[in-house]
C-alpha cells in the first residue's frame, strides 16, 4: 500500500501514511494539515471505526439527527471529511492544527487484529503519539481528541506516559 499525497480545499492531504510498530505491523493513518512548510500541533484520533468512512454514509440516521439538532455543524465546512466522533479537518486546519486519523490495529486499513482497549493497542496509540512528535511538520504538541471510545483510549495512554510507566512488551 502506498501513500497518496493531495492538496484538496486547501488542506495537504496524505493518506495512509504508514506508522511502524515494533512488532512489524503497520498502522495506516490519514493526515490532514495546512499547505506548506512549517511545524504544526497535533490532533490524533486513533480507534476502530475505520478512518476513511464518511459520518454521513456510515452512519445516515446519526448524521441526518446531528444536522437536525445543531445545524451550525454544516456551517463553515463542506463536511466531506467528517468522521464519526472525530473532530472535522476542515475547521481545523485553517486555525494552525495538523489532525491525523489513525486505524487501530485490525481496523480499516491497519492489518492486525482488533483487541480493543488492550496493553497492545495502548502501547500502538502511545508509539503513534511518540511517532507524531517527530514528524517533520509536527510542531511536537500532540494532543489526543475524540468522544467516546476515542475519549476513552485517550486515559490509557495518558497514564502511560504522565507515570513514566515501564514498557508494556520488553523493548
Amino acid at each position: 500500500m502506498t501513500k497518496r499525497s493531495e492538496i484538496r480545499d486547501d488542506m495537504q492531504i496524505e493518506w495512509d501514511v504508514a506508522i511502524a510498530m515494533d512488532d512489524g505491523i503497520v498502522l495506516r493513518a490519514d493526515v490532514f494539515r495546512p499547505v506548506g512548510q512549517g511545524k504544526r500541533p497535533v490532533i490524533i484520533s486513533y480507534g476502530p471505526y475505520a478512518k476513511g468512512l464518511s459520518f454521513q454514509e456510515g452512519y445516515k440516521g446519526n448524521w441526518a439527527r446531528l444536522i437536525e439538532a445543531v445545524p451550525e455543524v454544516l456551517v463553515g465546512s463542506t463536511n466531506k471529511y467528517q468522521n464519526w466522533e472525530l473532530v472535522d479537518p476542515e475547521k481545523w486546519v485553517p486555525e494552525g492544527y495538523a489532525c491525523l486519523r489513525i486505524d487501530s490495529r485490525g481496523a480499516g486499513r491497519s492489518p492486525g487484529k482488533l483487541d480493543v482497549w488492550s496493553p497492545r493497542e495502548t502501547l500502538d496509540l502511545y508509539r503513534s503519539v511518540e511517532w507524531t512528535g517527530t514528524q517533520s511538520w509536527s510542531s511536537g504538541k500532540v494532543g489526543i481528541n475524540g468522544i467516546s471510545y476515542y475519549a476513552m483510549n485517550q486515559w490509557t495512554v495518558g497514564a502511560r506516559t504522565t507515570q513514566r510507566a515501564p514498557p508494556i512488551f520488553p523493548e
